[in-house]
């Protein structure tokens, strides 16, 4: 080899070298989202300001939750009604039209891809709730929580698959997609049947997506991991928060009071036990869109989303 060559090939090691360099430090999640469930005050107090918070942790998008202006009047009527309890309002789009809402996401170069409603709304009132979603930006209307009165059996369960099936044909046909939120109910056998395997096999893949909480799924005694490998492709958002320790509810998971005693064990991903990161590389190779960081409960939600981001970035 002679000098010229020695030096032409030592350039392209070089950059060859640096290319890698710069892969390897892409993260694995590109466009990192926050579920605003998070940091409700926060949001009501100043939502442009809360927004460019968010923004400068390294947030890229958020998930929306209800109830909204158009939602049903008993869903609002619930709302207002834990609103002393809760210490906040449902949020809607905090006061703002869905347009003004993505305007301001905009300035931050934001997006919102995803909005939580209720069952009640996404049966009754597809048309409205479709057109805030456009009009927001919204690819996904997520449902997330199946109401107790209709999960108290395996029948209920087959029932409510079917009830998925036609939800998911109405959005499909006003351009956007519905998905289901698993809880930690549903995760345990119920007449020999795991009701959540049940509602994935009994729904139609083109009409219905999901979107795994981790936290709730480990509660319920079921793996992520395994549920992201078995049915790869349903998945195709997911909710990222983490355990202090591994708990499992008392219960079946299947009633508010099992869900608030294991609030105090949430912390900021990365702080606690899961393997976040095996959960996040499994969840790129079964085709997971979005990732949205959850804190239901935190004393500062502003250092707990931080610490989550700045954990997430670095994987």
């Amino acid at each position: 080899m002679n000098r010229r060559q020695f030096v032409l090939s030592s350039s392209l090691a070089v950059l060859a070298a640096a290319r890698m360099g710069v892969a390897r430090a892409e993260p694995a999640i590109k466009r990192l989202g926050v579920q605003l469930f998070s940091l409700p005050k926060l949001l009501e107090a100043d939502f442009r300001g809360a927004i460019g918070s968010l923004a400068a942790m390294g947030y890229r998008e958020v998930e929306f939750y209800g109830p909204y202006p158009f939602s049903a009047p008993e869903v609002v009527a619930e709302w207002r009604a834990l609103a002393p309890q809760l210490g906040f309002n449902g949020s809607g789009f905090f006061g703002l039209t869905p347009a003004q809402a993505r305007s301001v996401l905009r300035e931050q170069r934001m997006a919102a891809p995803s909005m939580h409603t209720d069952l009640t709304t996404l049966q009754t009132r597809m048309g409205e709730l479709s057109a805030a979603a456009h009009a927001v930006g919204a690819t996904y209307v997520v449902l997330p929580a199946v109401p107790e009165g209709k999960r108290r059996s395996l029948d209920d369960y087959k029932a409510m698959a079917d009830v998925f099936n036609l939800i998911g044909e109405q959005a499909r046909r006003q351009g956007i997609r519905f998905a289901y939120h698993n809880h930690g109910y549903g995760l345990q056998e119920m007449q020999g049947k795991v009701p959540l395997q049940l509602i994935l096999e009994r729904t139609d893949p083109k009409l219905v997506y999901f979107e795994m909480d981790i936290y709730w799924t480990t509660a319920g005694g079921a793996n992520p991991l395994e549920y992201l490998k078995t049915y790869a492709p349903r998945y195709r958002m997911l909710h990222l928060k983490d355990m202090k320790q591994r708990m499992r509810f008392k219960g079946d998971g299947g009633d508010p009071a099992q869900w608030i005693e294991l609030f105090p064990y949430m912390t900021s991903v990365g702080d606690g036990v899961l393997d976040i990161k095996a959960i996040i590389a499994q969840a790129r190779m079964s085709g997971v869109e979005r990732y949205f960081v959850e804190q239901d409960i935190a004393a500062d939600p502003l250092v707990a989303l931080r610490r989550s981001a700045e954990f997430l970035r670095k994987i």
